[in-house]
Parts: structure tokens; C-alpha cells; sequence
């Protein structure tokens, strides 16, 4: 209950400055020409974007049920629902690769992760495969030590497939549970980074065949429609498995994460509602919505008087 109320009330701007207004409409009129055009214009700034907005009118279209507003809801719900748990194998370890942009909160999800799976008994190796800044390094080794993980680190400007391979490598030597791996993410060279990515996979395909197991991509949900570029050139450059949607603290627009979803079919796994080692969390599509959709009702009759 605790994560959700923060869930709600990091979706409050999203949710008074769009998803009321939208809800209200839906409650009080038809849904009709000019109602589908509110509707269009209110999905779009709120960064569901073109395809996911066109999608979600349709339906509500084609079902033109007489509670518009579970219907939006149910289809909301069904575009954010897929393999949204982690693909953890049967033998260990776990192999995860953190991909993203600098500055996304990559390297702090990877200590947040690591806390999830320490709070399970489980052992963790952390790998800072972006050798390419000394302050990654330095970053992640004391999330290692706050969360009595393994670190494995080579020197800065070292190979990162080398860092990889050592961290799966002292893993299946000590029987522990899980690799969380912390690659580079610098776009600007997309080649030199697809290079790189695929690198680190084969190196450690060479130990497990089947790593890494997920390939999960953190996007800052302030970053909006950005955010939905950053997710494309990552799906060209290496099969991203999973999305960690970040900073849902306030600022953000919750619409990006149904963009994502929709648009490019990649399941949204984690969710980060702030800065505490406690706030990421396992996404549950439903809780997504209605805190998404459903605030107090005398906030909702505020923000859409």
C-alpha cells in the first residue's frame, strides 16, 4: 500500500493535469466527434503518443460500451500487461545487462536491483562494464558496498566485454545467484555501441549460452517522447527484453510508459518512484492504472473544475 500511494502521487501531475480530465469526459458525456477529439488532444500531450492514442480511441470506439471510463481502463491494463516479470532461468546465475543513456539512473537502478535481490538472500555480482567513466565505476562500487554485493571493476578504459566475462566467470566459481552488469551508453556512436553491446553478449554467451537472460533498458520518464527514441535506437542495437521506467516522481508523464508498450511491444518490468533504495519496484500493470487513473475525488473534481 505504502509503493502504491507513492505510485499515486508520482503520477499526480499526469494524473490532475490529464488522466482526470480524460476520466471526467468519459463519465459525464457521450463519447462521440468532439469528445474523441478532447480525448485525442489529452492522450497526446501526455506523451501516450500518436500510435498508442489512435489505438485507444478505436477501441473505446469499437466497443462503445456505456462505462467508457473501466473500458479505457481494461484497455489501458491490457496494452501495459505482457511478460512483465523477470525471465530468471532455473540454474543460476541470473544474467542481467543495464542498458541506457547516461544520466538515465542506469547505474543507480543497477544498486537498486541488486537490493531487491540481496533482500532475497540472493547472492549478487555487479559488473561495471562502463569503463569508459571513472565516476560509473566509482558510483557503482559503493552501491556494491551499500548492498553487500561482489564488485567486479577492471581500470578505467579497459575492455567491457573483459569486465563481463570476469563477473560471470567468479559467479558460476561461487555458485552465486545473479550478475547485474553496467554497460556504457553513449548514443552519439551507435555503431561503436552496438559493437560494444554485442561484444559483452557474446563473451559471456561463451560461459552461458542462454545470457544474458535479460537485457533491460532504463529510460527517465522525464525524458517523455525522448525517452521513445532512446527505446527505438536500443531495440535496433541489441534485443532489449525489458524496460525500467525511472524518476516516475512527480515530473514525469505516466503516458510514456503506454507509448512504449504499445509502440514498440517491450514489456515494462521495474518502475523507479524515487531516490530511496527502497523505491523500484516490479511493474504491476493494473496498479499502473489506477494510480494512474483514480486519485481522490475531491483532487479529480479539482483538477478538471
Amino acid at each position: 500500500m505504502l509503493f502504491f500511494n507513492k505510485l499515486k502521487d508520482g503520477l499526480k501531475k499526469s494524473r490532475d493535469t490529464f488522466f482526470a480530465k480524460i476520466g471526467h469526459i468519459l463519465k459525464t458525456k457521450r463519447f462521440d466527434h468532439e469528445t474523441r477529439d478532447e480525448i485525442e488532444e489529452l492522450l497526446i500531450s501526455a506523451d501516450v503518443g500518436v500510435e498508442a492514442t489512435e489505438y485507444i480511441l478505436n477501441r473505446l470506439e469499437e466497443v462503445n460500451s456505456e462505462d467508457a471510463f473501466e473500458t479505457l481502463k481494461q484497455i489501458l491494463v491490457e496494452i501495459l500487461s505482457g511478460n512483465n516479470e523477470l525471465n530468471i532461468p532455473n540454474e543460476k546465475p541470473f544474467v542481467v545487462s543495464m542498458v541506457g543513456v547516461n544520466g538515465s539512473g542506469k547505474t543507480t537502478t543497477c544498486g537498486k536491483l541488486a537490493h531487491i535481490f540481496r533482500s532475497e538472500n540472493k547472492q549478487v555480482v555487479i559488473g561495471a562494464c562502463d569503463t569508459f567513466r571513472a565516476a560509473a565505476i566509482d558510483q557503482l562500487k559503493i552501491w556494491a558496498e551499500r548492498t553487500n554485493s561482489t564488485f567486479i571493476a577492471h581500470m578505467e578504459g579497459a575492455d567491457p566485454a573483459a569486465v563481463a566475462y570476469d563477473a560471470v566467470n567468479h559467479a558460476i566459481s561461487k555458485g552465486k545467484d545473479v550478475v547485474i552488469l553496467d554497460t556504457a551508453g553513449r548514443l552519439h556512436n551507435k555503431k561503436y555501441l552496438m559493437d560494444e553491446l554485442q561484444k559483452i553478449n557474446r563473451v559471456i554467451q561463451k560461459i552461458i549460452p542462454a545470457a544474458p537472460h535479460e537485457v533491460l533498458l532504463v529510460i527517465d520518464a522525464v525524458t517523455g517522447q525522448n525517452g521513445l527514441q532512446q527505446a527505438k535506437v536500443f531495440k535496433e542495437v541489441v534485443n532489449v527484453t525489458g524496460i525500467v521506467l525511472t524518476k516516475l516522481d512527480g515530473t514525469a508523464k505516466g503516458g510514456i510508459a503506454i507509448a512504449i508498450a504499445k509502440e514498440l511491444g517491450i514489456p515494462i518490468k521495474l518502475i523507479g518512484i524515487g531516490e530511496s533504495v527502497e523505491d523500484l519496484k516490479p511493474f504491476v500493470a493494473s496498479d499502473f492504472v489506477n494510480a494512474l487513473m483514480i486519485g481522490d475525488e475531491r483532487e479529480d473534481a479539482r483538477s478538471v473544475g
